[in-house]
């Protein structure tokens, strides 16, 4: 079975990732995926939280087993089954900074295709060690791309406002 969950990060509302998972995947398999897909240093503690409908935390897997289970020996499956609709990856434990991975349907699985999948993205990856994610760049990008500014500069010109570092 392929299971669908939406990845965002609170207060963003450029962030967005769609992922299609196995059912069967454990959460450190998906640990180790969602780590390649944001580009983040492997060598970091992290965790999941299990999150219930209500949007209290049930669960906390680690990758020691501190009474919920070990990331390594838990499925997807087994926390929808244990009634937690999210998933919170807290990738920076120190400043508590997280992607909440929401689940949303079952899904069809696609003939030839590898999972897990990204399907859809929007926003830039978050910086692994920020106290928060900025979306400055995307608002920069958009306006950019909103004005349909088209300006062409020669290569040893930048444009106004901006510096060349040394």
């Amino acid at each position: 079975m392929v299971l669908e969950y939406k990845g965002t990060i609170e207060g963003s509302k450029t962030f967005l990732r769609r992922y299609h998972i196995e059912s069967d995947m454990t959460l450190y398999d998906l640990h180790i995926f969602l780590q390649h897909d944001m580009g983040f240093a492997p060598d970091q503690m992290v965790m999941f939280k299990g999150i219930n409908d209500k949007g209290k935390v049930r669960s906390q897997y680690c990758l020691f087993d501190l009474g919920d289970g070990a990331m390594d020996a838990v499925t997807l499956e087994q926390t929808l089954k244990k009634g937690e609709v999210a998933l919170v990856w807290v990738y920076n434990i120190k400043n508590n900074c997280g992607i909440t991975l929401t689940f949303e349907q079952e899904t069809q699985e696609r003939p030839r295709c590898n999972y897990p999948l990204l399907v859809e993205e929007k926003g830039q990856n978050p910086q692994q060690f920020a106290k928060k994610y900025s979306e400055e760049i995307d608002q920069f990008l958009e306006e950019m791309s909103s004005s349909g500014s088209n300006e062409e500069y020669d290569d040893d010109e930048l444009p106004e406002g901006i510096e060349e570092e040394n």
